[in-house]
């Protein structure tokens, strides 16, 4: 017998006395052969409190008892003998106690089965009694004896479904079920929560009393206080009580229960929140008053209004009787077979190889050991931008070290020392940087580099990241070389003696030595400062805390946050560049032109960078683009579709910039293309982050026409609506790492909000590849036929076999990619009316299963708490019934809280052993970090390779 913890649940026709209920002069042996076709196979477990929970009956054919015993007029342990179940013992006592266990379980079952075959023969003449009822009384007295016959059938049927209901609760069904219906998460459940409650208490309470109104807050429920509200009045009504205010005693009492780890705990405080006038029953309307409330701690407010008619769904699962309400035990099941409605959700299966790759992991590995593999992996995920790192940063030290070599020979080094050297060796440096910090925006250049071989040495998904890498090495040049001159060298030259002077650098400065203020106003330092200044502005606001508006300035200095202020000033640099030239041909100890190389290392950089701008000027007037949608759904996302122009080609996943004249004239701003390479149209989302995206669905909620009744938004402008549409033009396509996602056998595209903005245009592509290719396969075969049909005259050995010539050219490149997991996590419902259609027409078209997508609502409370298990039940029956998602609208199930990102590759790794998977995450950078560290933790452990790659504009 398996002992059984004690939170199972316990019915009260389960428990057995702890005196054999066999009565005397009665054999069940005896019995049984009379009767073996009534036996039944019992499984039990004995509780700790020696009650027994039945656990499944199912049918014997025959259960042999010995009857040694029977001689003497009552039954004896011995008599019984020992189901095959049970395997025999070399203890006596377990034995005894075995034999008494299994004659008190067959008195039981036999009980138990006699009472069901009456409850089910009762039915059947109840029904058959109703059926003649109705037919005497339709004749004589009317419908009256019909409704109350209807009435008595119900309850019998209602009767036998419970117990049904009883008899499929399993452990297993038990187990799933503790999970759920937790009202406190388990981090939140334990010794240090409770003394984090009594903190609360003591801070909360006045005169040693907790309010009703503060319960929310002491518990840890602040974000859901109508519910929390609810269960404190479901508390109290346990308690017969009717109060306002608790003590920190009751409070205790009441923490216990909410923590309880019982299932049927819980479930019954959650029955007793939605009954609230106790009469063991539940009935619509209180059904649609928990869903209500439900939908408003979870932040559902399209849910609260469709409460009414998913609480009608509810009753019409639990209550097919029509009696008009449901009982505790119909709840609990709903609740059991939740996981039953819910398998339209895909689920990642397992292979017994992926268990021996996790396992690799977990092998003892010597510390030298661990860390090699760690140093090899890291060099094979990094070598790419280790190597050209290595390069730069080495140029940077061969043009210090030449520099100030070259200076050390100089007559102006023995005044002015190693500060002149260190502040001329930086200079150089700040030449390199300056010219190379142009390359990585040089954006048409990249895209056109990305597709040739350079693309396998050099990450160019990085040119970014390497801008900014290269920005951080001018801040650190500019500290150096103006720091040098203006506190060290410019400060020497001016305390420097006559006599030097005369010997070292008269023929520099001039027969009179300059003052200090001589050398700060000349072209070298006017120049140098103002670069200084205008530099220090433009790095400034360039910065995250400036440029995502983190910082809040009052109001007259607010425009200097934000993208526009970032933009605008980033401009800035057009001065700078023309200043550093200025600067360079007026160099201190300089005179042949040749050794003036500023101007040298500028040239061929801002050439290219300034026909990229001119390039990116004539081609955004030669894509004329006509708008032919606009919508504006909640979550402040902008929707634009527009025509394509026919030079304009692009790959899935690549982004273009948008400019809006009406908004300004001179800002362009990227965003992912979210339509498909073979859709007619091209299409983009904008989410409102920033003053330019503000101010761009400000004027499109102008021209857009009010809502429709049971649509979301600012629904639609188009060519049917009489105000004219803003001009919209459009650069690009620019490439993205996304782009390269048909070189994975497998694809993870991770996206937070709008950004799965650039694996919707992927999820598109591969749909209408799949089709593509179907429809291919069928047009081969039905070619291949017919050939085949033609050339059945043909020899068997001729060459000229038509159907080898006919094939041969159909055949094309196969897709790589097999298969593609969509994951995307958002804050609002609202979020998935933006890609309605892409889901539903993916999950429709989609036959095979090659694309498998994920929904994940931050909102709602993780699967399991209590503040959304009932929307969980709905939506299971709703999909089940409607094949609809309640939470997206879509075909596509929503997942609540955050996606178990460990979990989600340990299934990946399963299902694609041995498989190059590519990772594409757009998002906040705090994620980005995680998946990282995964891909880099899931690669050590086995050859299941996974390769990150994030999205950067």
């Amino acid at each position: 017998m398996n002992g059984n913890p004690k939170h199972e649940r316990r019915w009260a026709s389960d428990t057995v006395p702890g005196k054999a209920i066999v009565s005397a002069g009665t054999s069940p042996g005896t019995e049984s052969n009379s009767a073996a076709d009534e036996f039944v196979e019992v499984t039990l477990d004995l509780q700790d409190d020696d009650t027994i929970v039945l656990r499944s009956v199912e049918p014997a054919s025959v259960i042999n008892i010995d009857d040694g015993g029977a001689s003497s007029g009552h039954e004896t342990p011995s008599s019984v003998s020992r189901s095959p179940t049970i395997r025999r013992s070399s203890s006596r006592g377990l034995r005894h106690f075995s034999q008494e266990l299994k004659a008190e379980a067959v008195a039981k079952a036999r009980q138990f089965s006699q009472e069901l075959k009456a409850e089910l023969r009762r039915f059947s003449w109840s029904h058959g009694h109703t059926s003649r009822t109705v037919s005497s009384s339709s004749a004589v007295n009317g419908t009256g004896g019909a409704a109350g016959g209807g009435f008595e059938t119900a309850l019998a049927a209602r009767a036998l479904r419970k117990q049904r209901a009883q008899l499929d609760r399993t452990r297993s069904g038990a187990h799933k079920a503790l999970r759920g219906l937790k009202f406190i998460s388990s981090k939140s459940n334990g010794v240090d929560a409770w003394i984090e409650v009594q903190g609360n208490f003591d801070r909360l309470s006045k005169d040693g009393f907790l309010h009703r109104a503060d319960f929310a807050q002491c518990i840890g429920m602040k974000d859901s206080k109508e519910f929390a509200l609810e269960l404190f009045d479901a508390l109290t009504r346990k308690r017969r009580l009717t109060v306002d205010k608790i003590n920190r005693d009751e409070l205790f009492e009441y923490w216990t229960q909410i923590t309880d780890q019982s299932f049927d705990s819980r479930l019954q405080i959650f029955f007793d929140m939605v009954d609230k006038n106790e009469d063991g029953r539940i009935t619509e309307e209180e059904v649609k008053e928990i869903i209500m409330l439900s939908a408003s701690a979870n932040k559902l407010s399209r849910l609260k209004e469709q409460a009414e008619e998913y609480a009608a769904l509810i009753m019409e699962e639990l209550d097919p009787e029509r009696l008009g309400y449901i009982e505790l035990w119909q709840l609990e099941t709903l609740l059991l077979q939740k996981d039953t409605y819910l398998n339209y959700s895909q689920a990642l299966s397992y292979t017994s190889q992926a268990l021996s790759q996790n396992l690799q992991g977990l092998r003892k590995r010597s510390p030298i050991r661990r860390m090699s593999r760690r140093l090899l992996y890291y060099l094979q995920e990094n070598w790419k931008r280790l190597w050209v790192l290595t390069l730069y940063v080495c140029i940077m030290i061969g043009l210090f070290t030449w520099k100030f070599i070259q200076y050390k020979h100089k007559d102006a080094s023995q005044i002015m020392g190693y500060c002149l050297l260190t502040a001329k060796g930086a200079a150089e440096t700040l030449k390199f940087n300056m010219a190379l910090i142009l390359f990585p925006v040089c954006r048409n250049t990249i895209t056109w580099l990305r597709s040739t071989k350079l693309a396998y040495i050099i990450p160019f998904d990085d040119n970014i990241n390497f801008h900014k890498t290269i920005a951080g090495a001018i801040v650190i040049g500019v500290i150096l070389h103006v720091g040098d001159h203006l506190a060290c060298d410019f400060p020497r030259l001016v305390n420097s003696s006559e006599a030097d002077y005369e010997k070292y650098l008269k023929g520099v400065f001039g027969d009179h030595k300059p003052s200090y203020r001589d050398l700060v106003k000349g072209p070298e330092g006017v120049t140098g400062i103002l670069m200084v200044v205008l530099m220090a502005i433009a790095f400034t606001l360039a910065t995250k805390w400036f440029r995502r508006n983190l910082i809040k300035l009052p109001k007259p200095f607010s425009r200097l946050t934000g993208f526009n202020a970032f933009w605008y000033s980033h401009h800035l640099f057009v001065v700078v560049y023309a200043l550093l030239i200025v600067h360079g041909v007026k160099l201190y100890l300089v005179d042949q032109w040749y050794l003036k190389t500023t101007w040298m290392y500028l040239a061929v950089p801002v050439l290219l960078y300034a026909s990229e701008r001119t390039l990116r000027f004539f081609r955004s007037g030669f894509y004329t683009v006509r708008l032919i949608k606009v919508a504006i759904y909640p979550g402040n996302v902008l929707t634009l579709q527009m025509s394509k122009p026919p030079p304009f080609r692009y790959k899935s996943g690549q982004y273009m910039f948008v400019q809006c004249p009406a908004v300004s004239p001179f800002e362009w701003h990227p965003f992912s293309i979210t339509s498909a390479p073979g859709d007619d149209y091209l299409s983009v989302h904008i989410r409102q982050l920033g003053d330019w995206t503000q101010e761009l669905k400000r004027v499109f909620s102008d021209v857009c026409e009010p809502p429709v009744s049971g649509k979301s938004g600012l629904l639609r402008a188009d060519e049917t609506t009489k105000k004219s549409l803003p001009k919209l033009k459009i650069d690009g396509p620019y490439g993205a790492p996304a782009q390269d996602y048909r070189k994975y056998d497998v694809l993870l595209l991770v996206g937070l909000g709008i950004g799965a903005t650039p694996f919707i245009s992927i999820l598109k592509d591969l749909l209408n590849n799949i089709i593509k290719m179907e429809e291919l396969a069928v047009t081969s075969i039905q070619d291949s036929v017919s050939d085949i049909s033609r050339g059945s005259d043909l020899s068997v050995g001729s060459s000229d076999s038509p159907s080898l010539n006919k094939i041969g050219p159909r055949r094309k490149k196969t897709l790589k990619t097999t298969n593609a997991y969509f994951y995307w996590v958002t804050r609002e419902q609202g979020s998935f009316d933006w890609f309605k259609g892409v889901m539903n027409e993916v999950a429709e078209l989609d036959q095979r299963g090659v694309i498998e997508m994920h929904n994940y609502l931050t909102s709602v409370y993780e699967e399991g708490d209590a503040r959304s298990a009932l929307i969980t039940m709905v939506q299971a029956l709703n999909h089940a019934k409607n094949g609809v998602d309640i939470v997206s609208g879509t075909r596509v199930r929503t997942h609540f809280a955050r996606p178990n990102w460990k979990k989600v590759f340990s299934k990946m790794c399963s299902k694609h052993y041995n498989g190059r998977i590519g990772v594409f995450y757009c998002g906040a950078p705090v994620l980005a970090k995680e998946l990282s560290k995964l891909c880099y933790e899931f690669n050590e452990k086995g050859p299941t390779k996974f390769e990150f790659h994030k999205e950067h504009f």
